[in-house]
């Protein structure tokens, strides 16, 4: 999910795929509005495709790449959470790769993907038509905590972070040249992205979310590859965590003091952009604030 202005429609650009490691490219989303980093990782004898894109004209655009790029190997799919710009492109995949993901996703993915197809379908027409004729797809393979793929010569980390962005999150991880997937957990020059939309979906949690940031900050990987935003270095993670706990701490003194939740949002808003005005999504934060609110103890 991203928050920038879709000043562009929401497709992947296949032409500004970059090479950040061996046998690594990421497909950049440019700063488009719900257009997600997109990696294709390769071993000797797979490839691992990481994140769709949205709906299935942009899964085809990435297949099409990454089997290009696989020359013949065994290609798989991956998703870091359901969201429609990262997973409603699956479909495409059918057939061509084997699409896992860790079971609290696969989830999400039943239970949700539907009400999230047609929240989205109503964000206008860039989107909707991106969005025709998507069907939901079921993963190949599930796995619950922790899966290692080998692709030969190189293995793969994938893992469940449990609830945060959403109840299904995870993480891949490259270890053989320090690269870091995170999906919607991490956006770079953005403020972090809060889908808190009750009573329809009120799964993120801040409180979680900032447990996730400190193990992912010991990880320390040399590139960050974020949800939205540019490839990083490991101190996008850092900066996600401390922003994180600044909004909780600003928001829960505020809490205590009986403020209304509209001077909360107000002040609190306020202190975000003077600390960070070169970041984008500054609606981001008022939906972070009454997260909080609702996991004030």
């Amino acid at each position: 999910m991203s928050s920038e202005p879709l000043t562009h429609e929401p497709v992947v650009e296949i032409g500004h795929a970059q090479d950040i490691a061996r046998d690594l490219v990421v497909i950049p989303n440019r700063g488009v509005g719900l257009v997600p980093n997109i990696g294709v990782i390769g071993g000797s004898h797979s490839v691992l495709v990481v994140e769709t894109g949205m709906g299935p004209r942009n899964g085809e655009e990435v297949l099409a790449f990454a089997a290009e790029y696989a020359k013949g190997r065994k290609l798989y799919l991956t998703t870091t959470h359901f969201h429609p710009e990262h997973a409603f492109g699956a479909q495409a995949f059918a057939g061509e790769a084997t699409y896992l993901v860790n079971s609290a996703q696969a989830a999400d993915l039943a239970h949700r993907g539907p009400g999230y197809l047609e929240m989205f379908r109503g964000l206008g027409t860039s989107v909707a038509r991106q969005l025709d004729g998507v069907e939901l797809s079921t993963p190949d393979v599930v796995y619950d905590d922790t899966h290692e793929l080998d692709l030969g010569g190189r293995v793969v980390r994938m893992r469940a972070t449990g609830r945060a962005h959403s109840a299904g999150d995870q993480v891949v991880t490259v270890p053989d040249v320090g690269v870091l997937f995170t999906g919607d957990l991490v956006e770079a020059g953005q403020f972090s992205i809060f889908p808190w939309f009750p009573p329809h979906d009120v799964d993120v949690s801040g409180l979680r979310w900032i447990e996730v940031m400190r193990r992912l900050v010991t990880t320390n990987p040399r590139l960050v590859v974020p949800g939205h935003g540019p490839v990083s270095g490991p101190q996008v993670l850092a900066d996600v965590r401390d922003y994180l706990e600044l909004l909780r701490d600003e928001t829960w003194t505020r809490r205590d003091s009986a403020l209304s939740t509209e001077t909360i949002v107000a002040e609190v808003e306020a202190l975000m952009l003077e600390r960070h005005p070169e970041w984008a999504g500054q609606e981001w934060i008022e939906k972070g604030v009454h997260c909080f609110c609702a996991e004030h103890p």
